[in-house]
C-alpha cells in the first residue's frame, strides 16, 4: 500500500509541475502580449493566442486596461496556486500528515482558489457590462469562464483544511497522553 501511495503522489507531482509549466507560459505570454499591444500592436496579431485587443484601446483606454488586468492577475494566481499544490506535495509526509505547515498550506490554497474565482466571477461580469456598450470580446471569455467552479472548488478545499486543523488538535492531544 505504502509504495501505491508513493507512486500516486510522484504521479501528482508530476502533473502538478506540468500544469505549472504551462500556466506560467501562459502568464508570460500574456505579460509579453499585453508589452506588445502598448508599444507594438501590429505584433499582436503574430503573438500568444492572438489576443488583439486594440480595436478596445483605441474605443477606451480605462476598458483595455481593466480586462487586461483582469485577464493578467487571474493567470498570474493560477500560477502561484499551483506553485502551492507543488510545494505542499513536497512538504506532505505521508506518514505523519497532519502537521501544522500542511494545515496553513491547504488554507493557503483555499484562498487563492477562491480569490481566482471571485475575480473570475467580477471579470466575467465587467464582460457582460462592456457586451452591452458594444465592446467585442467574446474571445475573452476563455479566461473566466471557470469562475463557479474555483469557487466551489475553494470551499471544498476549505472543509478539507478544516479538517486538517482538526486533525493536528487529535495529533498533538494523542501525542501528549503518550
Amino acid at each position: 500500500m505504502a509504495k501505491k501511495n508513493n507512486f500516486v503522489f510522484i504521479v501528482l507531482t508530476i502533473v502538478a509541475w506540468v500544469i505549472f509549466i504551462g500556466l506560467c507560459i501562459e502568464a508570460g505570454g500574456l505579460i509579453v502580449n499585453f508589452v506588445f499591444s502598448l508599444y507594438k500592436p501590429e505584433f499582436v496579431q503574430n503573438l500568444y493566442q492572438k489576443l488583439d485587443l486594440s480595436e478596445m484601446y483605441n474605443l477606451s483606454k480605462r476598458a483595455f486596461f481593466s480586462m487586461y488586468s483582469f485577464i493578467l492577475v487571474i493567470s498570474i494566481l493560477k500560477a502561484y496556486l499551483f506553485y502551492l499544490v507543488i510545494e505542499l506535495l513536497w512538504t506532505l509526509d505521508l506518514a505523519k500528515p497532519f502537521n501544522s505547515l500542511v494545515a496553513k498550506q491547504i488554507t493557503q490554497i483555499s484562498y487563492f482558489t477562491f480569490s481566482i474565482g471571485l475575480l473570475s466571477y467580477i471579470a466575467r461580469q465587467t464582460a457582460k457590462n462592456l457586451i452591452h456598450r458594444g465592446y467585442e470580446i467574446d474571445h475573452l471569455n476563455q479566461f473566466w469562464v471557470d469562475s463557479q467552479a474555483y469557487i466551489l472548488m475553494a470551499a471544498i478545499v476549505y472543509i478539507i483544511a478544516t479538517i486538517f486543523k482538526k486533525g493536528l488538535e487529535i495529533q498533538n492531544e494523542n501525542d501528549l497522553t503518550v
